[in-house]
């Protein structure tokens, strides 16, 4: 079958015809990034191309009679800092809206053009800060349009299961991570989300809907808190002014709808929906689970005049989760469907944000409001029958509603910011669990419902010396809450930054950033309670912090491509101790699921360090492309007080992506990645208890030994093939993109009870229990390690029609 779909995809592109015009169109604004204010007569350049236009008095511009294709613009007027947008999408379907404002520099050197670096680098992030076009996305090999994948090809990136999207940054945990949309922050960006982490299989993000994305690695900005290892912000467009438009999109797991257009003169929307059908696949094919996930986005602008605008915008999910209970042949299948539970999922992220440019600088004020709700059960033996048989039963909420207002200001050649932020978080839980650990099996049963302020201030300021070759940057912020009086003083979460960037050159520089960042535990921990106690608050819960220090060379040559080195370091102190286990919340969240949900203390240390190289290339004479590598450590430490390896511990990382464009838009592009195994925690001998097995059908770790086997090296290729049609009002997009070329497998053993098997493999029979004469409590089942499944390659064929 899959054959065939290839085949027919591969005739499809053959026999097709083109009827391209050259009545594309890139128009937009050029405007003072302080105030707004429009900057008539700027030069626009299409590069590489004659064409070009000048801004009127009003600051807008429109290039026309381009053909479709990509191209990269430049804006420059003096007494300002030239700027190049790149690979910009043109198509006849839709005018394209490019908008630009641009920094004053020093007042010595207003008559004089200064030339940008093609590559994002700003004062407070000198260091760390990579950004991602929408263009890079779409394409990326094996990427599926999901940002969480397509960064992996960066320096410092480590990736666990290959079905998942779980970002482990720079050695740091899953839940380091913090993610703004349109300076709203959202809690979440995935499907299925692990609570207590960030990650899951399949994003949210609808990449119709963005410009850009900055992903900082570290060097964050003093207004981006609550972070340890990495923050995003994702920059959308508007919807278009002119008139209606559609973009329809068929992949190979969903089916989508984007639709924007004008509402009066002053008013734009842009909103999507998304379903997916990976349930009927996974049925066909026998897997034991049934994925269907459901998401819609929308942004609504409404530009009031030129010194005030106000948009609204919403993300969400509802996924739902059932099990296959007729798939159930293999031993694979048997332990999925025996340990799998049902859990459903909906979120939610509404946010209001008003912008008001002063002379000298720009307000802005982000009202939001977030929720979660989160939901599990497991039956033993998925017998739903008896009620003896429940494992789990567990529902969670969490709600977080947030004020923030920010002032950015520029005094003569200072540029300042600061800010204060206000939220209030209620969360609740309640957890019926039947668990085994080493000391044998227990039951938790507990509600809990929490509710607290929290409270933040932030400051900075940046300044250019020597011809603004020597930029600096100095920042602190201030955190705080009700929770409790461990966390209520903000001095005690004083968290300074600073930053320095040094250019040798025109294309070299020297850069350096170190600070001090703070994060809240995950409300699992903070919401824990026994004996109608929060047993973590009386633990003394402090937040967790982290001190970075990072340093390194960026060489940027004369094709638009760039070469960093960087070296970091990172200490974390106050990490919960999860004490049922004996081990540090850092070395999970890479599963679905809960995680934190239990009594810990604010005890464990941790470190890691390591050195990236990259270099990019962006699209230069029809070529890109990604070569980075990055040597680190990750180290937690254990419950004797010992540094070991984390869970996140990758010594080696290797990606290398090259794409070409062809004649007629055709595109091929090729992402090779290596990874080095990640440790894993072997099972302790009580597993094959009978007392402890039954409880719920698998392996007890033993946490004495933490991370001291490591998994199979990762080795993955993926391709992708594109080629585009470009008509007069409408264009289509068709890919074949095909994952995991190299069937490469990955993930860790499981313990499975040993059966015997007939000629299909079907496991038949009742367990053996090797000690029968032995006491009921000493008696222990045989049982047998379960190898991660074999890796298959992953076809997918895509349409994408836009109107």
């Amino acid at each position: 079958m899959k054959q065939r779909v290839i085949a027919f995809f591969f005739l499809l592109l053959g026999t097709a015809w083109t009827a391209e015009a050259q009545n594309g169109v890139i128009r937009g604004t050029v405007a003072n990034s302080i105030n707004n204010d429009p900057i008539s007569f700027a030069n626009l350049l299409v590069v590489g191309t004659d064409f070009g236009a000048t801004t009127d008095l009003d600051g807008t511009y429109e290039i026309t009679g381009l053909p479709p294709g990509l191209y990269d613009i430049q804006v420059s007027f003096v007494g300002f800092k030239d700027e190049t947008r790149y690979e910009i999408q043109v198509s006849n379907a839709r005018p394209v809206e490019v908008n630009f404002l641009l920094e004053e520099v020093s007042t010595d050197l207003q008559e004089v053009v200064i030339k940008a670096s093609p590559f994002r680098k700003t004062d407070e992030s000198p260091v760390s800060l990579r950004t991602i076009g929408v263009a890079e996305i779409q394409r990326n090999p094996g990427g599926n349009r999901d940002i969480s994948k397509v960064v992996q090809s960066l320096p410092g990136v480590t990736s666990t299961a290959a079905f998942r999207n779980d970002l482990i940054i720079r050695g740091g945990a899953p839940n380091e991570n913090r993610f703004f949309l349109d300076d709203v922050e959202v809690p979440n960006i995935n499907h299925f989300a692990t609570q207590g982490s960030s990650g899951g299989p399949v994003g949210l993000i609808n990449v119709n809907f963005l410009n850009e994305v900055d992903f900082f690695s570290g060097a964050f900005p003093a207004n981006r808190g609550n972070a340890l290892s990495s923050a995003f912000n994702f920059r959308q467009r508007d919807g278009r002014n002119d008139r209606f438009g559609a973009t329809f999109m068929v992949g190979a797991s969903d089916l989508g709808l984007t639709m924007e257009g004008p509402i009066g003169e002053k008013v734009t929307y842009l909103v999507s929906a998304r379903r997916s059908y990976l349930q009927l696949l996974f049925q066909a094919l026998q897997l034991p689970f049934l994925p269907t996930y459901n998401d819609a986005q929308f942004k609504i602008k409404y530009k009031i005049d030129q010194r005030n605008e106000i948009y609204l915008l919403g993300l969400g999910a509802l996924d739902q989760f059932s099990l296959n209970l007729d798939a159930n042949d293999t031993e694979e299948q048997q332990f999925l469907l025996n340990n799998l539970p049902v859990s459903p999922q909906w979120n939610y992220t509404n946010g209001l944000v008003y912008k008001h440019y002063a002379d000298k600088g720009l307000w802005t004020l982000v009202l939001s409001r977030s929720m979660l709700n989160n939901e599990a059960k497991k039956y033993f033996e998925n017998d739903d029958s008896n009620p003896d048989n429940l494992i789990l039963d567990y529902q969670s909420q969490e709600m977080e509603n947030k004020l923030r207002l920010e002032r950015t200001h520029q005094a003569g050649n200072y540029k300042l910011s600061g800010g204060l932020g206000y939220e209030f978080v209620k969360y609740n839980n309640r957890t019926f669990n039947r668990i085994f650990t080493s000391g044998g099996p227990q039951t938790i049963n507990f509600s809990s419902a929490i509710d607290f302020h929290k409270y933040y201030g932030f400051a900075q300021a940046s300044r250019k010396f020597f011809n603004e070759r020597l930029a600096l940057s100095l920042g602190f912020r201030l955190d705080g809450n009700s929770y409790s009086e461990e966390m209520g003083n903000p001095l005690e979460q004083f968290s300074p930054r600073f930053s320095l960037s040094y250019a040798f050159s025109e294309r070299l520089s020297l850069n350096f950033n170190t600070g001090r960042y703070f994060q809240l535990p995950p409300y699992t921990v903070m919401g824990y309670q026994e004996d109608n106690m929060l047993i973590n608050r009386e633990n003394g819960l402090k937040f967790i912090r982290a001190d970075h220090l990072v340093g390194g060379l960026e060489f940027n040559t004369a094709a638009n491509s760039r070469i960093t080195v960087e070296g970091y370091y990172k200490r974390y102190t106050d990490y919960p101790f999860l004490l049922r286990d004996s081990l540090a919340l850092a070395n999970l969240g890479g599963n679905f699921g809960v995680i934190g949900n239990e009594p810990a203390i604010s005890r464990s240390e941790g470190r890691t360090y390591g050195l990236e190289f990259l270099f990019q290339q962006r699209l230069y004479k029809g070529f890109y492309g990604i070569a980075s590598y990055t040597l680190g450590w990750s180290q937690f430490e254990d419950k004797n007080g010992v540094f070991v390896p984390s869970s996140w511990d990758s010594r080696h990382i290797a990606n290398f992506v090259i794409g070409k464009k062809f004649k007629r838009d055709w595109e091929v592009g090729i992402n090779w990645r290596f990874q080095s195994g990640l440790p894993y925690t072997p099972y302790s001998d009580a597993s094959s208890l009978v007392a402890n097995w039954l409880v719920n059908n698998q392996g007890i770790p033993d946490y004495e030994q933490i991370n001291t086997l490591r998994t199979r090296p990762s080795n993955t290729i993926d391709i992708r093939v594109d080629k585009k049609w470009f008509f007069k009002k409408w264009s289509l997009n068709l890919y074949l993109d095909v994952e995991n070329v190299t069937a490469n497998s990955a993930g860790t053993p499981a313990l499975i009870l040993d059966r015997p098997l007939d000629e299909n493999g079907t496991p038949f029979g009742g367990p053996t229990i090797l000690n029968p004469d032995a006491p009921a409590d000493q008696q222990r089942f045989k049982l047998k390690q379960l190898e991660p499944s074999i890796g298959v390659p992953i076809p997918s064929v895509g349409i994408m029609v836009e109107i």
